[in-house]
């Protein structure tokens, strides 16, 4: 048995299978992401190594293990409880051949040295070693770079970002995430290539832009997006905003403002969501924009704002949940209130179309909102007055299910079958008691049901539309000093 004295701090369970492996013959190394962490004084979240066994003989060493890839990975399963190393995945050393998807190697050779192992790695960073006794292997000079802060690809830019397009995105990832610099021979790779973007599937560009939103440093994060020429193939919709000067309410162009916002988001720890439609809130700017100078005005920019904002979701594969959420929030981002102006019954309005369960992410995209135009409020007074009246109101009904009776009542009262009349009935007690919460009694809405029923469906959604485009007017009487 060899003597092992580790000068890093590899995880116990992970030298130890570093060690069985060395024991029985095959050189073995931790790599990748981890031993970055190590150099960084950070602590790994998962362990990767690598090793010139074959997949076979790693089953054979660690039995309760399972292979089903064509790389060779063989995740052992470690049987801890720590998540970093609950399932270590160990991989052969290995060359790849071309990449003519621009995804995926076309073939995997093994290898039997760490060094060819190490390069076909994306960035030096990546491609640093560890062997169990802490000797470090570090052919390209990672750890240097690492000192320095510096993201260098492995030898030539052009090739490694030929290889694999998704590279792009992960060196702004890198970046943002770890307060790095792209050094600059890999970043004219990154602007000269950018185009390739186009190859890559969108959910992997979607991972990659929402590690990239989700960073500390997200702002950076998407101002580097346009220096590396990526944005353009990511959310182009974001760039028409350069340049494009605001009025009297605002010190920064749309784009300023819109970038300012997501730091604000990202600065107080924001969900994903709320971070997403911080950055996108006034996407609909620049299409809607009349005039010029400080009195231009923007006219249903969050109406505008949230069809693209549905499209850039989708686009990007977002999970419906996700999508339907942040386009929400940028349609209603510019309700207005003003303490003493706006009812009680605008309030519950505004609350039965964005849902109780978001007002809160709604609030939050407000006050990035504020930051991003270079308001030094977050949330001043007429802000914290809408929490208390959403608040007092979210006792009242303020959707159908609040009703004191339900689609069941209403067919016995009637004596009726279910039909598309049953749900124009409640939406009609709906916007009733909305106006009027006390109206939400079930004898008071018993009456009304048998006065609906005497109504068509046709006048039932002509008395619904009306109602809907009363409200819309009225807000938009008040929207004329605030659509900005």
């Amino acid at each position: 048995m060899k003597d092992y004295n580790t000068q890093v701090n590899i995880h116990p369970v992970v030298r130890d299978i570093l060690i069985k492996l060395n024991d029985n013959g095959h050189a073995a190394y931790a790599v990748g992401g981890c031993v970055r962490d190590l150099l960084m004084r950070r602590t790994p979240g998962d362990w990767d190594i690598a090793t010139a066994a074959r997949p076979e003989r790693i089953q054979e060493l660690f039995p309760d293990s399972f292979y089903e890839n064509r790389f060779g990975t063989v995740t052992i399963k470690t049987g801890e409880d720590d998540d970093a190393v609950r399932h270590v995945e160990v991989t052969p050393f290995r060359t790849e051949g071309a990449y003519s998807d621009r995804r995926h190697p076309d073939a995997v050779t093994f290898a039997d040295d760490i060094n060819d192992d190490l390069a076909r790695r994306d960035f030096t960073m990546n491609a640093v070693a560890v062997d169990a006794a802490g000797t470090v292997v570090d052919p390209f000079g990672g750890k240097n770079d690492i000192e320095r802060g510096l993201i260098r690809a492995v030898r030539d830019p052009v090739e490694r970002f030929a290889e694999d397009a998704l590279r792009l995105m992960r060196a702004v990832r890198l970046a943002t995430v770890l307060g790095f610099t792209i050094e600059p021979a890999t970043l004219s790779a990154v602007q000269r290539h950018a185009r390739l973007l186009k190859d890559i599937a969108a959910e992997r560009i979607r991972d990659e832009l929402a590690k990239i939103v989700m960073a500390d440093r997200a702002e950076d994060g998407i101002r580097l997006m346009e220096e590396s020429g990526l944005l353009k193939y990511v959310i182009p919709e974001l760039r028409d905003g350069i340049g494009v000067e605001q009025n009297l309410h605002h010190i920064y162009t749309v784009w300023e403002h819109n970038v300012r916002a997501l730091g604000y988001s990202a600065g107080k720890g924001y969900s994903l969501i709320v971070r997403l439609a911080s950055l996108l809130h006034d996407v609909g700017k620049p299409k809607t924009k009349r005039g010029e100078g400080r009195n231009c005005t923007f006219y249903a920019h969050d109406v505008v704002g949230a069809r693209m904002t549905a499209r850039i979701m989708e686009r990007l594969k977002f999970s419906n949940e996700i999508a339907d959420k942040v386009t929400l929030l940028v349609r209603y981002h510019l309700f207005y209130y003003n303490v003493g102006e706006v009812s009680a019954s605008s309030v519950r309005r505004l609350v039965a179309n964005v849902g109780l369960e978001n007002m809160e992410d709604l609030l939050k995209v407000r006050e990035a909102d504020r930051i991003g135009s270079g308001t030094p409020k977050a949330v001043p007074y007429k802000l914290r007055h809408l929490k208390y009246m959403i608040d007092k109101v979210s006792h009242d009904p303020i959707s159908v299910k609040m009703l004191k009776v339900d689609g069941e009542d209403i067919m016995k009262e009637l004596k009726s079958p279910p039909g598309p009349k049953v749900g124009l009935i409640l939406n009609s007690l709906l916007a009733e008691v909305l106006d009027d919460p006390s109206g939400n009694t079930k004898a008071k809405l018993k009456k009304r049901i048998h006065e609906l029923d005497a109504k068509s469906p046709e006048e039932l959604k002509k008395s619904l539309e009306r109602i809907k485009k009363a409200v819309e007017q009225e807000e938009k009487s008040r929207m004329k000093k605030y659509y900005v």
